[in-house]
């Protein structure tokens, strides 16, 4: 058994390339590998910001292969479908025949015994692999035709220490790795993985990326042991710098306390986003002067330590001289300056967006029985800091910004607040607003961006979601359904499209309401499957009364899916279908609905009254909850039904002689469904 060895050296890619590649080129070569029957018993990848590695062990030199039949395409597939089985296969034309079969007729071809060539196979799978990948960002360099991260400088490719000859572009596969020295790139020869693990261990090179991170996070640790700090490191920042550094050192370093009066976001944002340092907390949760950086070296004169605070110092210069400059503008005056700030080319600027969010924040605090003044005022200043120079500096911290400049300068907590919150939930997980005020302003801004979007058909796509909608509409969804709020969303996508309107936006979409309350529906569908939420009972609960009452769905759809094994739902749908199914089965003899009601006067039996006086109890049960509806209360109304339709299918013969009797108890067995289907549409659920 032989290890394939690859490595790819190039000028330092980004992190997040970095770590795609890495994940994804592994993924690629293995399918390759197993496509061409050429089993390996583990496979390893593993980066630097200049190197790619690969390493997959226990692949045979030589693989025997008997003799055997193979099946290709159907002939009626498209000649493509034909040319690829023969290239995949290295067959000749003259190998295929035709065979009917029980699935039809299709392609075979049969597979000599031989033995296949590992090495060559090899040096037409990897460069294949390669071209395979595609970068999420890319470039082309010098006058080359190849398509990379950052320039590519050459290839190591080895089956054990033989060459797996390859051309890829205008590089020629070999066995020679480059090293970095401080003047130039050295060139060392490679026999193969172990081989290449010295060499970089002698230029203190760790190739491993995981044994970086321990050495970083175990470096960490103890200087905030050293300092009784709090061991908090933004995990993402974590995952980044591991991927920067291939010699990774922690260098501690600190900047006037003077800077600690800014707002903590902004000292945090410029030191982890823009430096790429971990800011240090003490066990109070409040942050210090301090900061980690991890470099590429050992700073044995302190000449990093220095150069990296002047940079920090010189930043959070600019961020406290920009805070003291902003707090001082009055938020209601900057509104004003948001006339000369675009939201979206066909929709306004972002002054026309406020003046939206200010009237439809008096419908939503009627809805939710809050304040209108303060939401009012919520929703006119909640894009003021949008002009900020803090914001134009750093965008991260929209909303954020303006609730300090609102604390600032007076303004209630709740309304400061919901400068911020209103932007959440920021991610399909994150949290999501709490507060009265914030979640108002933030379900309007919602249904406004939404209603925008949809009017002007820039619509997201099966592929595609410029916008983030989706993610919009999901945010809306999760705040609606977190804070157990029911309100009126047609109401406010109604008014919202009549805002547009009235500010003569032209909307090229006539069925705007429709079409952002199908859409919701169907985000709101996905939010169910991720809850573990029955597909079935998705479907049976989405088609039911109050269908845009989202909160009210939620919690049809939990209970439902909660007690669907239990006896209580077992006896519910148990009668429906047999009611059900005496429907159908009329309908199919028939071809004609049922219509009508029944009437009360053609009763025979006992029986028909009982379940003629339940359903009517069940209607009124249905009438006088409406939104107060107790959904568990209901569930047992439901299935307190049990005993009155057994004995009405005991004693009553649905198929009397008398064709009016037999189409009365049509009529009273269908008005037993619709009953049922005030709950959902009980015909779409599959069973207990």
């Amino acid at each position: 058994m032989a290890e394939l060895f690859i490595e790819l050296f190039s000028e330092e890619i980004p992190a997040k390339l970095q770590i795609d590649a890495r994940r994804k080129l592994k993924e690629i070569i293995n399918e390759k590998l197993k496509k061409k029957e050429i089993n390996f018993k583990s496979s390893k990848s593993f980066s630097t910001p200049t190197r790619l590695v690969f390493v997959i062990d226990g692949i045979p030199e030589k693989i025997k292969l008997s003799k055997k039949i193979i099946k290709g395409p159907n002939i009626n597939a498209p000649q493509t479908a034909l040319e690829g089985f023969i290239k995949s296969r290295n067959l000749k034309k003259s190998d295929v025949y035709k065979k009917k079969i029980d699935k039809g007729e299709f392609y075979f071809a049969e597979i000599k015994s031989g033995e296949i060539d590992v090495l060559k196979e090899l040096s037409l799978i990897i460069p294949e692999a390669f071209r395979a990948y595609s970068w999420k960002k890319s470039m082309k360099w010098s006058f080359y035709e190849m398509v990379w991260g950052r320039p590519l400088k050459s290839i190591v490719c080895l089956l054990d220490n033989k060459i797996i000859n390859f051309d890829y572009f205008h590089l020629k596969s070999g066995n020679t790795t480059l090293v970095n020295t401080i003047n130039e790139y050295q060139s060392k020869k490679v026999s193969g993985y172990k081989s290449y693990l010295k060499i970089l261990q002698s230029n203190d090179i760790i190739l491993d990326q995981e044994k970086r991170k321990k050495i970083i996070l175990n470096k960490m640790n103890r200087v905030c042991n050293s300092k009784k700090l709090k061991k908090y490191f933004n995990d993402k920042l974590v995952e980044e710098v591991v991927n920067l550094v291939d010699n990774p050192n922690v260098i501690i370093g600190k900047f006037n306390q003077i800077y600690l009066e800014v707002p903590q976001e902004i000292l945090i944002i410029s030191m982890e986003y823009h430096q790429k340092y971990f800011p240090l907390f003490d066990y109070k949760d409040e942050l210090t002067n301090l900061f980690l950086l991890v470099s590429n070296s050992v700073d044995k004169k302190g000449y990093i330590k220095i150069g990296n605070q002047r940079v920090i110092e010189a930043r959070l210069s600019d961020a406290k001289f920009f805070w003291d400059k902003n707090k001082k503008q009055n938020l209601v005056k900057q509104v004003g300056k948001l006339k000369n700030l675009l939201f979206f080319q066909k929709l306004g600027t972002f002054y026309d967006k406020t003046q939206r969010l200010k009237k439809l924040a008096s419908i939503i605090s009627d809805q939710l029985n809050i304040s209108k003044e303060k939401t009012e005022i919520a929703s006119s200043i909640c894009k003021a800091d949008l002009v900020s120079d803090l914001v134009g500096e750093f965008p991260e911290l929209q909303g954020v910004m303006g609730k300090y400049f609102a604390i600032e300068q007076g303004f209630q907590e709740d309304v400061s607040r919901a400068i911020s919150d209103h932007y959440l939930p920021i991610g399909f997980s994150s949290e999501v607003p709490k507060k009265p005020i914030s979640v108002a302003v933030s379900i309007i801004d919602k249904v406004d961006v939404l209603v925008g979007f949809f009017g002007i058909n820039e619509k997201p796509s099966s592929s595609k979601d410029p916008f983030a909608l989706r993610r919009t509409a999901i945010g809306l969804i999760r705040t609606v359904i977190e804070n157990r709020l029911s309100i009126e969303l047609k109401d406010l996508i109604n008014y919202s499209v009549n805002l547009y309107k009235e500010q003569g936006t032209e909307f090229l979409n006539e069925d705007t309401t429709n079409d952002v309350l199908f859409f919701l529906r169907e985000r709101f569908k996905n939010f169910l499957k991720d809850k573990k939420i029955r597909s079935d009972i998705i479907d049976a609960v989405g088609t039911s009364r109050n269908e845009n009452d989202l909160l009210s769905l939620y919690k049809k759809c939990n209970i439902f899916n909660k007690n669907i094994s239990k006896d209580i739902c077992k006896n519910i749908i148990g009668v429906y279908k047999r009611a059900s199914n005496i429907i159908d089965q009329e309908l199919k003899i028939k071809k004609e609905s049922i219509v009508g009601q029944p009437d009360s006067f053609l009763f025979k039996k006992e029986e028909e009254k009982n379940l003629y006086n339940k359903i009517n109890e069940i209607r009124e049960y249905f009438s006088s909850t409406k939104k107060h509806e107790k959904y568990e209360e209901t569930l047992k109304i439901l299935a307190s039904a049990k005993h009155v339709t057994d004995n009405f299918f005991n004693n009553v013969i649905v198929n009397d002689e008398n064709l009016d009797i037999k189409k009365n108890r049509l009529e009273l067995l269908q008005m037993f469904c619709t009953a049922y289907n005030n709950f959902i549409d009980f015909s779409k659920v599959e069973g207990a």
